[in-house]
């Protein structure tokens, strides 16, 4: 599938099974995988439906979806080892979206040999496309991003609440992220934030928003300068920075503080 036909899947799924239950979803269909961790119908059906999809145009590829991998484990392992995978998050914020917010996505990424060359995120509320493509740019509805710090005191969001509201000298008080990453990293392109700072990443969550970050020619990497691997979950965490003069600056100022917080 080229990368416009994985994009208009992801917005055909929505249309059919997102959207319609978007502030019309029954009690009965919203559970909790973990105290305080939600999932509804919309997010099991949209992820059977592109996982489908996927596995029929690639028939060799391990799909990653997120409730997938909540009821096997061991797909995670497969993944990381695969030398072709996507990863699907079907409804990124799903506490948004039960909650009635906008701020939800639908998200996915191709790796090839451990390393992200597409990815996409939708956000139907919004009705903005992002697409990124190794080599080929980062793109919001066929316009090209490119993102750049806004002059100042780096502006950071991080989606850890105990982080919330710490501050360096050089540095504004962290505030809370969209409770997104479909939402978090396109506002990071657009120049809404300057820096975003997670605990730790999970492939459906964080891979495809790195590359998108990376092709508009920003930087991605861990809270300790290591580089970020879009195959595992990891605790080391994440910043995501307009630049690579802005990554460093949030990444060496906040991991003393934050370690072992």
């Amino acid at each position: 599938m080229d990368t416009d036909a994985i994009t208009t899947l992801l917005q055909d799924v929505a249309a059919e099974v997102i959207t319609p239950r978007f502030r019309s979803l029954d009690e009965g269909e919203v559970h909790e995988k973990n105290p305080g961790d939600l999932v509804t119908v919309a997010d099991h059906e949209a992820e059977v439906l592109i996982t489908a999809a996927l596995h029929a145009a690639y028939p060799g590829a391990v799909v990653l979806g997120e409730e997938a991998t909540a009821a096997d484990p061991g797909l995670l392992d497969r993944f990381a080892a695969a030398a072709h995978g996507f990863t699907v998050d079907p409804v990124d914020g799903t506490k948004n979206f039960v909650h009635g917010s906008p701020d939800h996505a639908v998200m996915a990424a191709e790796l090839r040999e451990g390393v992200v060359v597409r990815s996409w995120i939708w956000q139907p509320q919004h009705q903005r496309a992002y697409v990124a493509e190794r080599g080929a740019g980062a793109w919001r509805n066929g316009t090209r991003l490119t993102a750049a710090p806004v002059p100042g005191s780096p502006r950071g969001r991080t989606s850890r609440r105990a982080w919330v509201g710490r501050r360096l000298d050089e540095h504004p008080e962290l505030t809370l992220t969209w409770a997104s990453c479909g939402i978090d990293f396109p506002h990071l392109v657009e120049g809404d934030v300057d820096y975003l700072l997670y605990a730790g990443t999970k492939p459906w969550d964080h891979a495809p928003g790195a590359l998108l970050v990376a092709e508009a020619g920003g930087a991605v990497g861990t809270l300790h300068a290591g580089a970020y691997d879009p195959r595992h979950e990891s605790r080391d965490g994440m910043v995501a920075a307009a630049d690579a003069t802005t990554y460093e600056a949030a990444r060496s100022g906040w991991d003393g503080a934050l370690r072992g917080t």
